[in-house]
């Protein structure tokens, strides 16, 4: 029995790609660094938490700050995906809806309110919410807590390896969306990377409206 649905941010409900891959090089170059291509940024960068890339290039907390402030100052290149409110809306009036994100909560706060986006999510955990992002299950288990649902009555909906791992370690349903990765029952497909993983996810979905098709059958079963 399906009690709630948890989404992730970035390539789910908005493509904030471009904004992100900017703030990492401005980085990058005031920290004296070697720029990275866009395709490396997205097998490498694109997933897991700024903690994470940060340790990658050594770099320190000063360094991620100066990142998460670029980024805001790049707001209006991020793209609210298609559907993405009506989607959101139309799954409240069933269930429970929660926002687990890596990205860092000033930036998901000006993200929601740029989008107005806020009142479509009964919680939201951010990676400062927690003390390690996905692919560790505790912002999927901290969301379950907070919304007072087991993560086996939750479905999970991501687009990477990260989404993919934190959902199913919790004991959650997890849906990966991503167009062309051909994922489903099964050994799952980064949408980002375009890499397959070994771990299985329950089905899958090209774009987020198809959510709704999926209603009578995926989120009742």
């Amino acid at each position: 029995m399906i009690e709630a649905v948890l989404f992730d941010l970035d390539g789910v409900i908005i493509n904030s790609f471009e904004s992100w891959y900017q703030a990492f090089n401005a980085m990058l170059r005031r920290y004296g660094k070697e720029e990275i291509s866009r395709e490396e940024f997205r097998v490498k960068c694109w997933g897991p938490d700024l903690r994470h890339n940060l340790d990658a290039w050594n770099l320190d907390e000063e360094a991620g700050h100066y990142c998460i402030d670029k980024q805001l100052e790049l707001v209006e290149l991020i793209e609210l995906f298609p559907d993405a409110k009506e989607v959101l809306s139309r799954i409240r009036h069933k269930y429970k809806v929660g926002l687990v994100t890596n990205t860092p909560k000033k930036n998901v706060a000006r993200i929601l309110e740029h989008f107005q986006l806020a009142r479509h999510f009964d919680v939201v955990i951010t990676g400062d919410d927690v003390h390690e992002g996905k692919p560790n299950a505790e912002m999927v288990i901290e969301a379950c807590r907070r919304l007072k649902v087991k993560p086996e009555n939750v479905i999970l909906v991501g687009d990477t390896e990260s989404d993919f791992q934190a959902g199913k370690s919790a004991g959650c349903t997890v849906i990966g969306i991503g167009t062309g990765t051909g994922a489903g029952m099964g050994a799952g497909v980064d949408a980002k990377s375009g890499a397959n993983t070994d771990i299985e996810i329950d089905m899958h979905i090209e774009k987020l409206n198809e959510l709704l098709s999926l209603a009578s059958l995926a989120l009742n079963r």
